[in-house]
């Protein structure tokens, strides 16, 4: 049996290694050809109120293939703070982005605001015809993704939305499977995207403020985990937009967050499919996974580099290891190079249509739940 699982597990590795297709290999000649490799992507970040800048600072400062040419942040006090705990330079350090970008010609922004201060650093950006990848979601409502999205065309750049989950070998396994037949047509997906809590886990004070501010933040648990489902949904059913969406949102813990939901299930009606977003402010553990189940096979992601698996012809459920991400798709700073230096196509998980319709699902998913009904979405263009 461990001989049949070994040889199983290996020919399915083969499948998932083609995934990324004739594109992506056509990205990686283009970029071993025309860029090279000392020639970093000078970046500007702005804001420092996301809690995911500690992260990027901690795994990217040092990169050779990138250099933080400016920081645009106001609050001089938390500029202080990061300058200390990362070794920072203070002539880094400028209180408005447009003066940062006029003074450091940078290749793109790096945006680490609160979600409502997107479509204005859009603007900026696009008014200096510089590319920006800014942290999930795109917007706080679908005028504001379309602002960004009309600014983003104004100005000839690139707009991409960086999500934890992209990188998540599983995803791409799940994709894969899906699309190359292997469990069938999409009929269900379950997408569990949660934690205890901001609060809960200790997120900075800054990032907390905005977080729990329902005109900052979109909502709470709704736009902060249900952004993951909403774009992993569109992306797994091709750019599809659902026919329906219906919410109900609950304030489990009031006496923490007040002004914002904590608790959150939204239901994606598609014509043959349908998607539960399930995003938690309530959950003992951490968790970001989906499962895919088809007309033949289902297949569950296991954190970042497993899934379980089980066919038509198969008697049992097995757990095996994603294969790699193709480069350049493997991590943002890659993707955000190659898209930027070769001309490549951004993944769809990061690209500004998927990321549109992630803010139209999320804007009507609110309306939902606020009228305690269904939210039908006009037809396609």
């Amino acid at each position: 049996m461990r001989v049949v699982a070994a040889v199983v597990a290996s020919c399915l590795s083969l499948v998932l290694h083609g995934w990324a297709g004739n594109r992506r290999e056509q990205t990686r000649t283009a970029q071993s050809q025309t860029v090279p490799a000392a020639r970093p992507l000078r970046v500007v970040i702005a804001g420092l109120v996301h809690g995911h800048v500690e992260g990027f600072l901690e795994r990217n400062q040092h990169r050779p293939d990138l250099e933080i040419v400016g920081i645009a942040e106001p609050d001089r006090q938390l500029a202080a703070k990061y300058a200390g705990s990362f070794k920072l330079q203070q002539n880094l350090f400028y209180s408005d982005l447009d003066d940062a970008i006029r003074k450091t010609l940078p290749d793109a922004v790096l945006d680490y605001s609160d979600t409502y201060d997107h479509r204005r650093v859009a603007e900026v950006c696009a008014r200096h015809g510089v590319h920006l990848m800014m942290e999930k979601p795109l917007a706080v409502s679908l005028e504001d993704a379309h602002a960004i999205e009309k600014a983003a065309g104004g100005g000839k750049i690139h707009v991409l939305v960086n999500y934890e989950t992209t990188w998540y070998r599983s995803n791409h396994a799940a994709y894969s499977m899906l699309h190359d037949g292997s469990i069938g047509e999409a009929r269900k997906i379950v997408v569990h995207d949660g934690h205890p809590g901001p609060k809960e886990i200790g997120v900075a004070p800054e990032f907390l403020r905005w977080l729990t501010d329902p005109k900052l933040n979109g909502g709470g648990a709704l736009f902060d985990f249900g952004c993951y489902g909403a774009d992993l949904a569109t992306w797994l059913m091709d750019g599809q937009q659902p026919e329906a969406v219906t919410a109900v949102v609950q304030q489990i813990k009031p006496q923490v967050y007040p002004h914002v939901d904590d608790e959150a299930t939204v239901i994606l009606t598609y014509p043959r499919a349908q998607v539960i977003v399930q995003a938690s402010w309530n959950w003992p553990f951490d968790r970001k996974d989906l499962e895919v189940y088809g007309a033949t096979g289902y297949v569950l992601t296991v954190r970042h580099d497993d899934i379980r698996v089980r066919r038509g012809w198969e008697k049992g459920e097995e757990q095996i290891a994603a294969p790699p991400i193709a480069a350049p798709y493997d991590d943002p700073v890659s993707e955000l190079r190659a898209v930027i230096f070769d001309g490549a196509e951004p993944d769809r998980l990061t690209s500004l249509e998927t990321n549109v319709i992630v803010t139209q699902i999320l804007e009507a998913a609110r309306l939902s739940a606020a009228g305690g009904t269904t939210v039908r979405l006009p037809a396609q263009k």
